[in-house]
This record gives structure tokens, C-alpha cells and sequence, in this order.
């Protein structure tokens, strides 16, 4: 297949752009650029892309493509809570825009990179599956509701999307992030010394690798348009549903590292445990391979090799929403993410 990967410069889209050039598929890359720069570790080779912004993507643009592997959005919650109304009109609204323009190019697979997140605040130990309420609790997982509704709505015989609600992810990275869970304790562990909860450690989180991500977008891209169309998927296994302390008990494990609960620290809302039967039983051959003891070896292995400081950990580099306000308070984006500044085109993802 020719497939364009939005958001390949981004933390998952720097390993899954990558990672379907090795499985034979031909990759094309679109991505805004607020990255570029915030590199961690080696490059990830060849993979052609240009700057675009989602918002305007046009069908002339996506003529010749057989499949679409949509990433690009702003990519957390606090991230979200920037400015609530770019989250809409970035994640939803762009989302929309690229598949209207898909369909009207004639592209039929359009895979779509949503989150566990949107089932919020479960109210339940009960592991969720696909049909289970969504309960958003932040702009950004509302985005994801609204842009997986859009979607669905669009599919018919010549547009073929399909949902991949992704755990929260884990995991090394070209594009690292430390603002999430698993990654940002190992960090806390490798520059501090210790394992430091922000909360009380009793909410529920799926995790999920980045290669395995890569992997599960390979499968969805590949699979007989009738296993998939207009599906949902949870993306992970049913063994990597952890409490956030059972996480910080790992990597108390792997490191040696004591545990601390930061002064004031309260029950995070957001807690939910998810059911992944379906993606096991629809793709029974996938085989996942990572989970949270020998993810954090890894990441604690390579922010070693790397040379991770503290002022990394602290730094706008690894942290999306750090990052994105250094761009603004340096004048080089305007309030609505968009560039004020030129930057060059890209021959490759880097």
C-alpha cells in the first residue's frame, strides 16, 4: 500500500512511520513540525514528509494514497486544556477535514488514532469494551468522542475507517515524551533518584507500547475491509491493566528507586479498566509482546545511554505542552498554532 502517516514526527508517528516501511508498505509523511529539534536518541531514517497543517488538507493533496494513518492532533490533556476550542478544531474538526478530503480522493482505509481516555471516569472496576458508555472528562477526550462519531458517520462502500483507542502509551521513542504516565515515572526515577506520584496512585490505566501501536496499525491496514470497517478497537491487553501505584511499584523494582506521594495529592478522576478481547479475537495471531516491567527497563536503559538530565526532565523538549508555549511566548506560532515563522521542508522524518 501507499500510505500517508499526519503526525509522523510525533511520538507514536516517529516509530509507526518506520515501522510500515519495514512490514513492505510505501510511507509518506505530514506533520506540522512543532517537534523538530526534540530529539531524543538516534534519527529514524528515510521516511519521506512534508509540512502541512491538518486543517488544511486538500483531496488534490491525498490523490495516489491507498490508506491514511491519522496521528496528528494535540495529543493530552493538559495539552488540551491550552485552549479548548484548538483542541476542537485541531483533533476533530481536522480530523474530519482529512477524511472528507480521503474519500473524495478515493481513499478507502482510514485508520484513526483515538484513546481508552474517552471513557473518562468508569464508576466501575469492570474491565470496558467497545460498546461500554464514553464518560470524556477533558477537551481532549472529547475530541476523540466527537471525532470517531464524525468518522463513523462518513464510512460507506468506498471509505473504509476503522478506530484504533489506543491505551495510554508507553515507551522509547525518537519523539519521547515524559508527560505520560510510565515514561514520566521512569524519568522521575533516572534524574531523581525517586518514584514521585502526583496523585494517590489509586486510579485505574491501561498501557500499551509504541511498537506495539506500530504493530496493531499494520494489522488494521492489512486485514479484509470487512473485519474492520467502521469498527472500534481497544488497543492493548487485558494484562496490562494497572493502578498507577502498581506502576511506581515496577519501577521501584527495576531501579531500586523509593516511592513518594507528592503533598496534597488526591485521587485522580480519570480511572478506568478496559476490555481487549475484541482486538485479541479479531486478530489472533497480533501477539502484543511489551508490558509495563520490561517497557520501563527499556526506558530507563535508554534515558542512561542518552545522557537524560534533570533539566531534560524539566525542560520544554520532552513535554508537548512545554513545549508548544515556548513556540508562542517565542513569537513563532500565533494563537491559533499556526506558523509565524518559515521552516523548511523536511527530505525526511528526523
Amino acid at each position: 500500500m501507499r500510505v500517508l502517516v499526519t503526525g509522523q514526527h510525533g511520538y507514536i508517528g516517529s516509530v509507526l512511520a518506520p515501522y510500515l516501511a519495514e512490514a513492505g508498505h510505501e510511507v509518506t509523511g505530514l506533520d506540522t513540525g512543532f517537534y523538530r529539534g526534540c530529539d531524543f536518541g538516534a534519527d529514524t531514517g528515510s521516511i519521506e514528509g512534508r509540512i502541512a497543517d491538518v486543517r488544511d488538507v486538500t483531496a488534490d493533496e491525498l490523490r495516489g494514497f491507498d490508506a491514511i494513518v491519522h496521528l496528528a492532533a494535540l495529543s493530552n490533556d493538559p495539552l488540551g486544556d491550552l485552549d479548548p476550542s484548538l483542541t476542537e478544531h485541531i483533533n476533530r474538526e481536522g480530523t474530519l477535514r482529512v477524511a472528507r478530503a480521503a474519500r473524495e480522493a478515493g481513499i478507502r482505509r482510514f485508520v484513526f488514532a483515538s484513546s481508552c481516555s474517552m471513557y473518562g471516569a468508569a464508576g466501575t472496576d469492570d474491565a470496558l469494551n467497545e460498546n461500554a458508555p464514553l464518560r470524556p472528562l477533558t477537551p481532549y477526550a472529547e475530541s476523540k468522542v466527537r471525532a470517531e462519531e464524525g468518522l463513523f458517520a462518513l464510512a460507506g462502500p468506498d471509505f473504509v475507517p476503522v478506530s484504533m483507542r489506543n491505551a495510554t502509551v508507553f515507551g522509547v521513542s525518537p519523539r519521547l515524551r515524559l508527560d505520560i504516565v510510565l515514561n514520566n515515572l521512569a524519568a522521575w526515577a533516572h534524574t531523581t533518584g525517586r518514584i514521585r506520584l502526583l496523585s494517590d496512585g489509586t486510579a485505574w490505566r491501561p498501557l500499551v507500547h509504541v511498537r506495539d501501536v506500530a504493530k496493531t496499525a499494520v494489522a488494521l491496514l492489512e486485514a479484509p475491509e470487512d473485519k474492520i470497517a467502521g469498527e472500534a478497537f481497544n488497543v492493548g491487553t487485558d494484562e496490562q491493566n494497572y493502578l498507577v501505584r502498581e506502576l511506581a511499584e515496577v519501577l521501584a523494582g527495576v531501579t531500586g528507586c523509593a516511592i513518594e506521594i507528592a503533598d496534597g495529592s488526591s485521587a485522580d478522576s480519570r480511572s478506568y479498566r478496559v476490555d481487549f478481547s475484541k482486538l485479541a479475537q479479531t486478530f489472533p495471531d497480533l501477539g502484543l509482546e511489551w508490558n509495563a516491567e520490561r517497557g520501563a527497563r527499556e526506558l530507563v536503559d535508554a534515558y542512561r545511554s542518552v545522557g537524560l538530565t534533570s533539566q531534560d526532565f524539566v525542560g520544554t523538549r520532552y513535554v508537548r505542552l512545554r513545549r508548544l508555549l515556548s513556540l508562542l511566548d517565542e513569537g513563532e506560532l500565533d494563537g491559533d498554532l499556526r506558523w509565524l515563522v518559515s521552516i523548511a521542508e523536511p527530505s525526511a522524518v528526523a
